[in-house]
């Protein structure tokens, strides 16, 4: 996955498109314009703060299915995902939740998108939805059918969600990308909003040996300087909206903020020896910067 080509940096910061409840959903409204009007004003928020790309997900449909949603949701975020791309000039990926990689690929092909994120690619997760298999081979084999080039970008150990066993963490990368064909991988902490530690991004890292690393949750722009240090971009969402609350729309002004403490995060790097006293909540594990 070459980072540069699709997002025009080698360390994007991708803004996340929360839509409101879709068709069929438990909290559906019955009214889809203003979930497009939403959608097109948060797309709108990210681009003028400056984010290098945008993923739309179905956030606000829980309790979410494991795996195939309703045909309306596809549809809805089929249109709403062309209804963005009209409006921004940003490379724009697809998640559809919990895990329905095949809608998302399939969106993301018919709508020329760039990438989708899969929470479970590979093995075994308990869920509140159950237990959630990878079904990696299925998603591949249907990218070579469509003859799509979208990238899989697969959350490994994924947030709001125990493995099956007890898999080593470095382990879990390499059977995400070697096994299961990643082209990108995502560290999240244990649930939304929630960063992961320093020292599992280093490992991650480690283990994915040039395939991107992205945080997939729990970025600020208190911490992210620091974070990135240890990766190679950043999903964020819930610190881009109104007072931090994930229910707010995007704050471009917030947005603006954090795009400024990401880019002096690398333009600057930290005395990684301090980072322990300015940063007690984090847990530390990072011995250099990455590239």
């Amino acid at each position: 996955m070459d980072l540069t080509q699709i997002f025009q940096t080698r360390n994007p910061v991708i803004g996340v498109v929360h839509l409101l409840p879709l068709p069929s959903s438990a909290r559906w409204g019955g009214n889809l314009r203003e979930v497009i009007d939403r959608a097109e004003q948060e797309a709108t928020a990210l681009a003028a703060g400056g984010v290098d790309g945008i993923i739309i997900e179905n956030f606000f449909d829980a309790p979410f299915t494991k795996d195939n949603v309703d045909p309306a949701v596809v549809s809805a975020m089929t249109l709403i995902t062309q209804r963005i791309q009209n409006l921004v000039m940003l490379p724009v990926g697809i998640n559809v939740l919990r895990n329905d990689a095949l809608s998302a690929m399939a969106i993301a092909s018919v709508c020329q998108c760039q990438f989708i994120r899969v929470n479970v690619l590979t093995g075994v997760m308990a869920t509140d939805q159950g237990l959630i298999e990878g079904r990696a081979h299925e998603l591949l084999r249907y990218r070579r059918e469509l003859g799509s080039e979208v990238c899989i970008l697969a959350d490994v150990l994924v947030k709001h969600a125990r493995p099956l066993g007890t898999p080593n963490l470095t382990t879990a990368v390499q059977d995400t990308i070697e096994r299961g064909l990643a082209d990108g991988v995502i560290l999240s902490g244990w649930a939304t909003g929630s960063p992961p530690n320093l020292e599992d991004l280093e490992l991650a890292c480690s283990a994915a040996k040039g395939t991107p690393v992205f945080i997939g949750s729990g970025a600020d722009w208190d911490n992210v300087g620091t974070l990135l240090q240890a990766a190679d971009g950043v999903i964020v969402a819930s610190s881009l909206k109104r007072r931090g609350k994930i229910t707010e729309p995007i704050d471009p002004i917030r947005v603006q903020n954090f795009i400024e403490a990401a880019r002096q995060g690398f333009a600057n790097p930290p005395d990684l020896n301090k980072i322990s006293d300015a940063f007690p909540h984090l847990e530390v594990g990072v011995k250099e910067r990455r590239g």
